[in-house]
Formats: C-alpha cells, sequence, structure tokens
C-alpha cells in the first residue's frame, strides 16, 4: 500500500514523502496514529495544500523538543532500590521507574521515550540512559541506583 506521510516516521521517511509499505503496518499503526495517509489522488491534492501548514508545525514540535532536551540534557536521576551486600537489586530499575522519576523533577516525559540500551538496571551504578523526545533528539542522562539493604 501507498501512503503519504504526514509526520518523519524513523527508517521510514519524511514529511510529505510517498511510501510503499506493508497493508497491515499501514492499517493497524501509521494510519491510526495519524502518522500517514493513503496516496489518493485526492490525498495528494489534499496534502499540497495543507503542506506549508504540517510543515510549520513539525517544525514547532521540534523546537520544543530541542528545548526540553536542552534543559534535560546532563540531569541526573537519583533512584533507591532494595539490594543485597553484592550490589545486585532484588528487583530492577525500569524506564517506567526512570520516567516517574522524571515526571517528579519536572519533566514531561513518556515511558517509551526512555531508552535503555542493555535492558533494565539491575546493579547498583551510574548508569547512562537516552531519553528520545523527538525522532531527532536524543538526550543522555545519568540514572544512578542505590542501594538500600534489607
Amino acid at each position: 500500500m501507498q501512503v503519504i506521510l504526514l509526520d518523519k516516521v524513523v527508517n521510514l521517511g519524511a514529511l510529505g514523502e510517498i511510501v510503499k509499505v506493508k497493508d497491515g503496518y499501514a492499517r493497524n499503526f501509521l494510519i491510526p496514529s495519524g502518522r500517514a495517509r493513503r496516496a489518493t489522488e485526492a490525498a495528494k491534492a489534499e496534502f499540497e495544500a495543507r503542506r506549508a501548514e504540517l510543515e510549520k508545525a513539525a517544525a514547532e514540535k521540534l523546537a520544543a523538543a530541542q528545548a526540553q532536551g536542552e534543559k534535560l540534557a546532563g540531569t541526573t536521576v537519583k533512584l533507591t532500590q532494595k539490594a543485597g551486600v553484592d550490589g545486585r537489586l532484588f528487583g530492577s530499575v525500569t524506564n517506567h521507574d526512570i520516567a516517574d522519576e522524571l515526571k517528579k523533577l519536572g519533566y514531561d516525559v513518556a515511558k517509551s521515550q526512555v531508552r535503555l540500551p542493555n535492558g533494565p538496571i539491575k546493579t547498583v551504578s551510574d548508569t547512562t540512559v537516552n531519553v528520545q523526545l523527538h525522532t531527532d533528539v536524543v538526550v543522555d542522562i545519568t540514572v544512578t541506583v542505590y542501594g538500600e539493604t534489607a
């Protein structure tokens, strides 16, 4: 199925490109999430009429993400978890825990934006974590996990 992208999609294309994707990907993800429309002649004409408006909205989203990224860069999140004497946690620190802590610090970050490169944190340590605020804005933060003996 051919679709017109209404937003930049990672590993697929930028705003306004007409790309061929599998039918299920278009029907179940791209079209319902508002990231694409079917590439019919009417849709192409409507997109060209709204292109400037969509590009302006995309630029505003990018600028807002960059501003938030500048504030967030270098932030250290401190979490305390129960741990054994060898420094291993009894549970783990997930992207959900990190997003909750960032919300407490005043940053509007969803758990899906927090990227843990090596999976959940399972030891008492300092770990660098990526926060993807936009497809073009990725910020590194430090997560410090302290051990609490039981």
